[in-house]
C-alpha cells in the first residue's frame, strides 16, 4: 500500500450475518479496538442492521456501507432498496458487483455500471468488486477479464467521480474457500487494475484510487498482503465477523 498517494481502507462485508441486536453489540466492542486506526474502517452490513449500526458508530471513526442497491430511484421493484433510501439513512458506501451477486442473482457488468452511475449521482461511494473464477485463471485470461470488468463498470464515470470510488479485487476462487491469492498474485492483479485506470483516465487518477484485495484476507496474512504496493486495503468477509480478527487486520493496515 502507499498511503501517501491514496487511502488505505479496510471494509468488512458481513454478508447475511448478524441480527440488529448482534450488530449493535459488535460495533460497541469494535469501536474501542479500532479507535486509533490509521486507516479508514468500514462495516458493510445487512439492510436490516443499517439503522442500528449507523446510530452505534456515531462519534467513532467507523463508516457504514450497504451490501447492495438497485439502479433505479424508485418503482415497482419489490424487495429492492434505492440509493436515495440509503443516503437518507446516513450510509456513505455501497458494495456493488460482489461475485455472489453475480453468481446467485445473475448481475452483469452492464447492471453493475448502472448501479455505479446511480450510486454516484445519489452521493454514495461505490466499492466495486471485480475478479475471476478458477477456470478463468487456469485459462490465463485473468488480466483481460478483470480489465474488462473495470472498464465496463466505469463506463461514463468522470475523472472527478473516480475520486469517490474504491475497487476491490476478489478472486472468486478465494472467497469463502480458505484459499488466498499469494501476496504477489494480489499485487499483480491490482496492478493490472491500476494500469487499466491509467489507460482510461491518466496516471495521477490511477495512483489516487484505493484498490483493495478481498478473498480470505485474515489476521495471519493481512500484513504480508498489505505490504504490497498496489494492495491498498481489504474487503474482508469471514474475518470481519469477529471483532478481534477484524481489529487485527485494521492494525496491520495502520502500520
Amino acid at each position: 500500500m502507499n498511503n501517501k498517494l491514496r487511502k488505505t481502507i479496510i471494509a468488512g462485508n458481513w454478508k447475511m450475518n448478524k441480527t440488529p441486536s448482534e450488530a449493535k453489540l459488535f460495533i460497541n466492542d469494535l469501536k474501542t479496538l479500532v479507535k486509533d486506526a490509521k486507516c479508514d474502517v468500514i462495516v458493510g452490513v445487512p439492510f436490516v442492521c443499517l439503522p442500528v449500526v449507523i446510530e452505534a458508530v456515531k462519534g467513532s471513526n467507523i463508516k457504514v456501507a450497504a451490501q447492495n442497491m438497485h439502479f433505479e430511484q424508485s418503482g415497482a421493484y419489490t424487495g429492492e432498496i434505492s440509493a436515495e433510501m440509503l443516503v437518507d439513512l446516513g450510509v456513505e458506501y455501497v458494495i456493488i458487483g460482489h461475485s455472489e451477486r453475480r453468481q446467485y442473482f445473475n448481475e452483469t457488468n452492464v447492471t453493475l455500471n448502472k448501479k455505479v452511475l446511480h450510486a454516484l449521482s445519489a452521493g454514495l461511494k461505490p466499492i466495486i468488486c471485480v475478479g475471476e473464477i478458477l477456470e478463468e485463471r487456469e485459462q490465463g485470461i485473468t488480466d483481460e477479464l478483470v480489465s474488462l470488468q473495470v472498464k465496463v463498470a466505469l463506463n461514463n464515470v468522470t475523472k472527478e467521480q473516480l475520486q469517490n470510488i474504491v475497487i476491490a479485487y476478489e478472486p472468486v476462487w478465494a472467497i469463502g474457500t480458505g484459499k488466498t491469492a499469494t501476496a504477489d498474485q494480489a499485487d499483480e492483479v491490482n496492478g493490472i487494475i491500476r494500469r487499466t485506470l491509467e489507460s482510461t483516465y491518466d496516471r495521477t487518477a490511477a495512483e489516487s484510487v484505493t484498490i483493495q484485495y478481498g478473498g480470505s484476507m485474515n489476521a495471519k496474512n493481512a500484513e504480508e498482503l498489505l505490504s504490497k504496493y498496489h494492495v491498498d486495503g481489504g474487503l474482508i468477509g469471514g474475518a470481519s465477523l469477529k471483532t478481534q480478527d477484524f481489529a487485527a487486520i485494521i492494525n496491520a493496515a495502520s502500520k
